[in-house]
């Protein structure tokens, strides 16, 4: 009963999670979507007037427009539109909501709270045209994982998720519930992956992937946002990590490192992490081991003048703001350079610091901070896909892939802002409400 209720508690938030009159009939055999404009990612070519043919949740095929090509199918009218990949967000946290300044907030949301939370997270995104999620990581352990699984089974609608059920975190790290008034009791399942020690590291992935589990998440630093963590900070050593690593390719899963520091970064990479979440004091031989192994890096480099705006609106803790501002312009300028190194970039914004279904306000942060438009949007559709390892499937506009689809109101790559202007959404051949 108790394995049920995440579950059954998310179907019921489903009532509320789509609007009464949101499109739930099936397409039929064939959808044939007429794009004024289409972005071809993989090549970097705008294409006008195509016909992109849908069926089964695939895309079919890709060809100029013409009466033959539409002959016998559902036609949907995109012409004044441009369309591209559905968008993918490499770090998010579509589970819980947005921060505030009360430290204790997740410790005072119940179960059924966090299905309706997660529900509406989960439509918002979609809604802004981020089809597909890495989502890394939720205090109470595996509530992400019972958000998937509705949406897989079509109980709510909301992007394909790939989760980490928990985190991988030291004792009082950057992955806990910290700065509680003392003698405040944190229950067990928000401390399903507190880890001491390469053993417990390895019981503690088995666990977490026991549950269901599509990668891991390794806090290798201290956190921005976890008071009494310092980012600079490593809390673990390079064998835990490698431990975690080489416990999840045994059941062929990836490990994502939230790593701050210098020192951290280099640790996790040597380990043999596939990404690098935040990256924010990288020095430049952190920069060549990226490089020289491969690893991807996911910087989250809108978030900080969110924080700064916000939490110094709302009197956020003072140690959380100090370290806002000694992170953020090093951030980006970390990813100026890993940009111009040539390092493996996936989009990846944090979402759930700020509110959620906004996080395309990140692109033009990326183009200002050194990547071209093109190479932004390749970062959160067919990079991203990479990253996943699911370039087969995802990530752009071809035959045999995913029918995840995007219109947008320009063209994005003369304003990356475009992408906020979301005008449909198609996610797996099926049309998304937008209201």
């Amino acid at each position: 009963m108790k394995k049920a209720l995440p579950t059954l508690l998310l179907a019921l938030a489903a009532a509320l999670a789509a609007p009464a009159h949101a499109a739930s009939a099936q397409a039929t055999d064939r959808t044939v979507v007429h794009a004024g404009h289409l972005l071809d990612v993989d090549s970097g070519k705008m294409l006008a007037d195509q016909a992109v043919t849908l069926a089964d949740g695939k895309v079919v095929s890709v060809q100029p427009w013409s009466a033959d090509a539409a002959k016998g199918a559902r036609v949907l009218d995109w012409t004044a539109w441009t369309v591209v990949p559905g968008l993918m967000d490499m770090h998010t946290h579509i589970s819980e909501e947005a921060e505030t300044a009360d430290i204790a907030a997740p410790l005072k949301i119940s179960p059924a709270q966090q299905a309706f939370i997660g529900a509406m997270n989960a439509r918002k995104t979609l809604q802004a045209g981020f089809t597909t999620v890495r989502d890394v990581g939720v205090y109470r352990g595996f509530a992400d994982i019972a958000l998937r699984d509705a949406i897989n089974a079509g109980e709510i609608p909301g992007p394909r998720m790939f989760v980490a059920g928990a985190y991988i975190t030291a004792p009082g790290g950057g992955g806990e519930i910290t700065g509680l008034p003392p003698g405040t009791v944190v229950p067990p399942e928000f401390r399903q992956g507190v880890s001491r020690g390469v053993d417990q590291v390895r019981q503690n992935v088995d666990k977490i992937l026991d549950h269901g589990a599509d990668l891991i998440k390794v806090i290798a630093t201290g956190a921005v946002l976890a008071n009494g963590t310092e980012p600079g900070k490593p809390e673990f050593t390079e064998a835990e990590i490698h431990a975690a690593v080489v416990e999840a390719a045994k059941r062929g899963k990836f490990v994502a490192a939230h790593a701050h520091g210098a020192e951290g970064i280099k640790r996790a990479i040597r380990a043999g992490v596939r990404s690098i979440e935040h990256g924010s004091l990288i020095d430049d031989e952190g920069i060549a081991l990226l490089v020289k192994h491969g690893t991807w890096l996911v910087a989250d480099i809108y978030d900080g003048d969110y924080i700064e705006e916000v939490g110094t609106r709302d009197h956020w803790s003072p140690e959380i703001l100090r370290k806002n501002e000694e992170t953020t312009l090093a951030q980006r300028e970390g990813f100026r350079k890993a940009v111009k190194a040539g390092v493996h970039l996936a989009f990846g914004t944090d979402a759930g610091v700020y509110p959620h279904g906004q996080n395309a306000r990140q692109f033009a942060y990326m183009v200002r901070w050194g990547m071209t438009p093109l190479q932004a949007i390749r970062s959160a559709t067919i990079d991203a896909a990479r990253l996943l390892g699911k370039e087969k499937e995802l990530g752009s506009i071809a035959p045999g892939k995913a029918a995840d689809l995007v219109a947008v109101g320009c063209d994005p790559l003369h304003d990356i802002d475009c992408l906020r202007s979301i005008r449909g959404v198609i996610k797996a051949g099926t049309p998304v409400s937008l209201e």
